[in-house]
């Protein structure tokens, strides 16, 4: 029925094991996955959406080091938006409205297509160890099945309890059963769980919604793509997305339901996201707020579905129902299904390593939300990373780990393991020192150059990148070389409100003024015709521009990124017993203890650690 012994099993067919699996079978490890649906893999639990602010530069992450998420998310997308355009470029964030039903069925297509990879359909309810390491899992059917390392991805689905108003009953996702065993399982080998909980708003029928009293929200007219490859394309017509807003009137009526919600009658004790809170949540800790944003977003090309974002949940059903009849252009309005909350069992994640392994269980890796993070986008990047370390695991190759400024993800997976976390965790530009430098259109050259070497970036996508490359100094010298006379370019800058040139000037210093872009270039027959004869594309005018424009920026933050280099690579050595440092403050020692920072710099990042105590500890390990 099964191989005698796997190299990888990944547990759980969402975006973090989707992406797990995928990376550990095309680096060259026999994987199986074990999901209780699979015809469930990739699942959109919540929003039909992928990207967003800090989010999209997660996903353009993803396809750098080879992932799926960002060609799946060109291939089912009905809408893109490059938020934050007004904002400097380490703000430009892309986002997608996804075709909920087909971003699943590409998921499963695309994972089918790949070698090495076998797919089983149970709950797996147990581990097998040897000794301190993973050995394989157990089914509910009871069949064991071997395998080197295993990469946990159970999602909201670890003993999940979902609430709508004053019932309950177990859950993943509405319709699917709960997973059991896992948790207990791990607590006695030593692991510290939690709760948290998240929810998710009513489904409605499009067909009963007047969008005439909306507020449209269209695409961006010269639409972009998540992928770098040139096997995506750009969407050539889109749906629109459309705004309303609640009311007073509206906010009256949740709170007759109030005394029945899980909320606020103590049903629900767990913590849910801070940045995503439900309705209800809304209106009870913004009191003075007179309406709250409601984004109408279709579930699909072909369906009626529509999710009403910014209403999630879990008032009783008819408490729902009234308010959202109140809503402006909902006053017909006909539910699919209600909002609920789901709470749901996770593992703090200061019991990992960067490389997403247990520190107590050698080839067991956590991803997605049993680390404590919310977000397709952040479950799918800890999937990747876990997969290519699970990889490298049974290979006996050196972990895999990005550091804070080289991706998004770094910075994710150091806050998860450093910090820990006791509300679902969302990632955002600010958690991010540098900024500048993990930008979204320049993913690739941060990492697909590593992903390549290690042998998971095509061949293929690193060409394409070398194009880029090359394309992108073309023009960068063309511009620093190249000089444009007043007579050329003061058109231009009247045009645009700029003060006009009386000589000569480089075409870098004038593209460098705030309100010219790079495009007011190609109006200049000298710069239309070398765009054309190198066949550089909007990506490449793009990167010239950022360049060009905030080159200062950047050079100032990777200077800064230098200066904490050397600390990054000081090393702690292995179990270092803090105990035995006195100077160092009780609180310090606690914590060190418990997350045993691998570096220098990890330390410092850890809360109660002050630097005072780094400096102790430099000094004790002769620094």
């Amino acid at each position: 029925m099964f191989r005698d012994v796997y190299d990888v099993i990944v547990v759980g067919g969402g975006h973090a094991g989707a992406e797990a699996a995928a990376a550990a079978a095309n680096m060259g490890s026999i994987t199986l996955l074990i999901t209780m649906n699979l015809q469930n893999i990739g699942q959109m639990s919540c929003n039909p959406a992928m990207g967003g602010i800090a989010k999209g530069q997660i996903v353009r992450e993803i396809d750098a080091l080879g992932g799926y998420s960002g060609i799946i998310s060109d291939s089912s997308a009905i809408q893109f938006k490059m938020l934050n355009r007004s904002k400097g470029p380490a703000m430009w964030s892309p986002r997608v409205q996804s075709d909920r039903m087909m971003f699943a069925q590409h998921w499963r297509n695309k994972l089918e297509q790949t070698e090495r990879l076998d797919f089983y359909q149970e709950m797996v309810t147990d581990l097998l160890f040897e000794q301190d390491a993973i050995s394989g899992v157990v089914t509910s059917l009871g069949i064991e099945i071997k395998s080197k390392s295993v990469v946990l991805t159970s999602g909201t689905f670890l003993n999940g309890l979902i609430h709508i108003g004053e019932k309950q009953f177990g859950g993943g996702r509405a319709g699917e059963s709960a997973s059991f065993g896992l948790t207990e399982r791990l607590i006695e080998r030593g692991f510290t769980s939690g709760r948290m909980k998240t929810g998710t708003p009513p489904r409605v029928d499009g067909r009963s919604l007047d969008y005439s009293k909306m507020i449209e929200q269209p695409g961006d007219s010269n639409p972009s793509k998540f992928s770098f490859l040139d096997d995506s394309h750009t969407l050539k017509s889109q749906r629109s997305c459309h705004m309303t807003y609640t009311s007073p009137a509206v906010h009256d009526l949740l709170r007759e339901g109030f005394d029945r919600s899980p909320m606020f009658n103590g049903r629900i004790k767990s913590i849910g996201p801070r940045y995503c809170p439900s309705v209800e949540d809304k209106i009870n800790r913004f009191a003075k707020k007179e309406r709250h944003q409601l984004f109408v977003e279709p579930e699909g090309w072909d369906t009626v579905e529509v999710y009403v974002n910014g209403f999630s949940t879990s008032l009783p059903e008819e408490v729902q129902f009234k308010a959202l009849s109140a809503v402006v252009g909902f006053e017909k309005v006909k539910f699919f299904r209600p909002g609920y909350a789901i709470e749901y069992d996770f593992f703090q994640p200061t019991q990992l390593k960067h490389s997403l392994e247990t520190k107590l269980v050698s080839g067991l890796f956590f991803a997605g939300q049993i680390n404590g993070t919310t977000g397709y986008e952040e479950a799918a990047s800890q999937g990747i990373m876990a997969g290519i370390n699970a990889h490298n695991h049974v290979a006996q190759k050196d972990a895999f780990i990005l550091a804070r400024d080289e991706a998004y993800i770094g910075v994710l997976i150091d806050d998860l393991i450093t910090k820990g976390t006791e509300e679902p965790y969302r990632m955002f530009t600010s958690r991010a020192e540098y900024r500048t430098l993990l930008r979204q259109d320049n993913a690739d050259l941060r990492l697909t150059p590593r992903s390549h070497k290690m042998g998971l970036a095509s061949d293929k996508r690193m060409r394409l990148l070398e194009s880029k490359s090359q394309k992108t100094s073309a023009l960068l010298s063309f511009f620093e070389k190249t000089s444009v006379a007043p007579d050329a370019i003061n058109p231009i800058l009247i045009n645009k409100a700029s003060n006009p040139v009386k000589q000569s000037l480089k075409m870098a210093k004038v593209l460098a003024r705030p309100n010219l872009t790079i495009a007011d270039f190609l109006k200049l027959d000298s710069v239309n015709d070398f765009v054309a004869k190198e066949n550089m594309d909007t990506a490449t005018l793009e990167q010239v521009e950022i360049q060009v424009k905030y080159s200062g920026y950047i050079a100032k933050e990777k200077l800064q990124a230098d200066k904490l280099f050397s600390l990054e690579h000081m090393p702690i050595p292995k179990e270092f017993n803090y105990d035995k440092v006195k100077s160092l403050s009780i609180e310090a020692r606690q914590k060190l203890n418990k997350i045993q920072p691998v570096t220098i710099a990890q330390a410092s990042r850890i809360s109660g650690v002050s630097p005072s105590d780094l400096s102790v500890l430099l000094v004790y390990m002769g620094r």
